[in-house]
């Protein structure tokens, strides 16, 4: 990512330097009940009860286990390790942070007297207002193996107009004025959807970099407006992100394979009269098109697209890919 950044949205400046740490390099040193005597004792139960974060979670149908609410007294002596040992006086999180922010400022505090300084961000919530995040099961992450670059742009695709403006000038680093011309231009054009388009191109293109910018815009192609052509250049790992539940075959092209062999093969129909007729009654499709004669020969450059794959579709949602072998 942020190699993406350097090459796309370069300014000159120098970039500064950063440090990645787990915080179990300083827990795995400690013993649990010498690290309840040292540091719990600076905690008072009264303001750790307090905290808005602490009440909501308490009142909510699940309640609260003891390693969640513990978990504020972590953050906060990891805010003081990273004081003590590399400087660090400011920390930043989400506003739902603002708590356990709070009680490292306060644990800081007491025992050096010094000011470290919170700095809470307005959480990104989904279209219904939830958080987003793990623990929600909703995550968009950057990493391709678990969101996809077509998930990542279509995420920000799908984004309601009122919402659409505030993530240009979060997530992007388009100027002010060009986020102000995009906007005027929605208004007169809003089915076009403008705004959410380029807040998706320009998200996915620093996550993913141009290539996957160009990936996520295949998938969009091939899935949203049957493209043959997008189909015909996509790779087998672009294929299984964007259907993700399709079962994925390897097949050797025998001469004289037919459209219900390939079925049979990939075990997308039931054997018997009934698969026979879910092809002839038009529930079979290959590479978008419709196929209704069972004995049809496979053709490339119609069922086998150029890079040696096939789409087979059964019914309405039910995808099977086909990487042929030996063409």
């Amino acid at each position: 990512m942020g190699a993406n950044h350097q090459q796309l949205f370069a300014d000159g400046r120098p970039w500064g330097s950063f440090t990645v740490l787990d915080n179990s390099a300083w827990y795995q040193k400690q013993h649990l009940v010498d690290f309840l005597s040292a540091v719990g004792g600076h905690f008072r139960m009264g303001t750790l009860l307090s905290r808005l974060s602490v009440q909501t979670r308490l009142k909510s149908p699940e309640g609260m286990s003891l390693a969640e609410f513990f978990y504020q007294v972590l953050q906060a002596y990891d805010f003081y390790y990273l004081f003590q040992h590399y400087g660090c006086r400011v920390q930043l999180g989400g506003s739902d942070q603002l708590g356990n922010i709070m009680s490292g400022y306060e644990f800081i505090h007491k025992l050096t007297g010094e000011d470290v300084f919170g700095i809470t961000v307005p959480l990104i919530t989904s279209t219904t207002g939830a958080k987003l995040g793990k623990s929600a099961g909703n995550a968009v992450w950057l990493n391709r193996d678990k969101t996809s670059p077509f998930e990542l742009y279509q995420f920000f695709v799908r984004q309601q107009d009122d919402l659409v403006e505030r993530y240009l000038k979060l997530f992007t680093f388009l100027p002010l004025p060009e986020i102000d011309h995009i906007m005027q231009l929605h208004e007169k054009e809003p089915e076009k959807r403008g705004p959410q388009k380029r807040l998706a191109a320009e998200v996915t293109k620093l996550v993913h970099g141009q290539e996957g910018l160009a990936s996520a815009k295949r998938c969009t192609q091939a899935l949203y407006h049957s493209s043959i052509d997008a189909l015909e250049v996509m790779s087998d790992q672009e294929l299984k992100e964007l259907f993700k539940e399709a079962s994925f075959s390897e097949l050797v092209l025998d001469p004289g394979t037919s459209v219900l062999d390939t079925c049979r093969k990939a075990n997308a129909i039931p054997d018997g009269p009934r698969g026979y007729r879910m092809i002839t009654e038009g529930g079979v499709s290959i590479n978008h098109r419709q196929v209704t004669n069972p004995e049809s020969v496979l053709v490339v450059g119609q069922h086998i697209l150029k890079n040696g794959l096939s789409l087979l579709k059964i019914g309405k949602r039910n995808f099977y890919i086909i990487k042929w072998l030996q063409l």
